[in-house]
């Protein structure tokens, strides 16, 4: 029997969406203003969710005071309060559009989760606008 876990947080971070090979008319039309070259800023709740089998010993799927620890360390600490295109290296040749993010996030922490174990990560960057990521 398999069952999901799910840990939600929160970051604020700061992006401009653009291509530097772009010229700014074509960045603006592609990403409006969402170009903006001052940047512009957004509350990301994120949650994070683990599937697999409960341990018949602990009776988890996964500690969720591990899994709130792993997104604290390398998700909340490396984006929050950050401007994502200058001062997140993984962002600095990627376009931190929400998709981006999300596979950023689940690369982030797949290493950290048992490999015979799914994980999924679900980005809402407004109330009304999210991704998710499963790793395929």
């Amino acid at each position: 029997m398999k069952v999901t876990v799910s840990r939600k947080a929160h970051f604020n971070a700061a992006h401009r969406l653009y291509r530097k090979d772009w010229s700014m008319e074509k960045n603006d039309t592609v990403f409006g203003k969402c170009n903006n070259p001052n940047y512009h800023g957004h509350n990301y709740e994120l949650i994070v969710s683990v599937t697999g089998e409960i341990d018949q010993e602990t009776g988890f799927v996964i500690d969720v005071k591990i899994l709130s620890d792993l997104i604290k360390e390398h998700i909340e600490n490396a984006f929050d309060h950050k401007n994502l295109n200058l001062d997140v290296p993984d962002f600095k040749d990627l376009n931190p559009t929400a998709e981006n993010i999300a596979v950023v996030i689940w690369n982030k922490l797949r290493i950290f989760i048992d490999d015979k174990k799914d994980l999924e990560v679900t980005l809402f960057e407004t109330p009304r606008n999210f991704v998710t990521y499963k790793g395929n």
